[in-house]
C-alpha cells in the first residue's frame, strides 16, 4: 500500500479536528466517556477521508511499446535511409 501524501495527512487531520468540534458542539458530551467516543468517531472519519484520497488518487498506467515509438516522417519530399524503415516496421 502506498504511503500518504502531504495533502493526505492533511485532509484527514482537518477531518478529525472539524469533525472532533462539530460532534462536540453538537452532542452537548460533557463525560469523559461521552467526549472519548465522540474523538473515537472523528478519528475514524480522518481515517476514511485519508484512505479515500489515496485510492481515488490512483495514476493511469504508462501507454503501451507502441506510443513510445517515435514516429517516422513520411511523405513527399522526405528522404529516409533503408535503416529508418525497417527500424519503423519492427514493433
Amino acid at each position: 500500500m502506498p504511503r500518504p501524501t502531504v495533502a493526505q495527512i492533511c485532509t484527514g487531520t482537518l477531518t478529525v479536528v472539524v469533525a472532533t468540534v462539530a460532534l462536540l458542539s453538537v452532542s452537548g458530551a460533557t463525560g469523559a466517556l461521552e467526549i472519548a467516543v465522540v474523538v473515537a468517531v472523528a478519528l475514524a472519519l480522518g481515517t476514511l477521508a485519508t484512505a479515500l484520497s489515496m485510492s481515488g488518487g490512483r495514476r493511469r498506467p504508462a501507454p503501451g511499446p507502441a506510443a513510445a515509438q517515435p514516429a517516422v516522417p513520411t511523405g513527399p519530399g522526405v528522404r529516409t535511409s533503408s535503416a529508418t524503415r525497417e527500424y519503423a516496421r519492427q514493433g
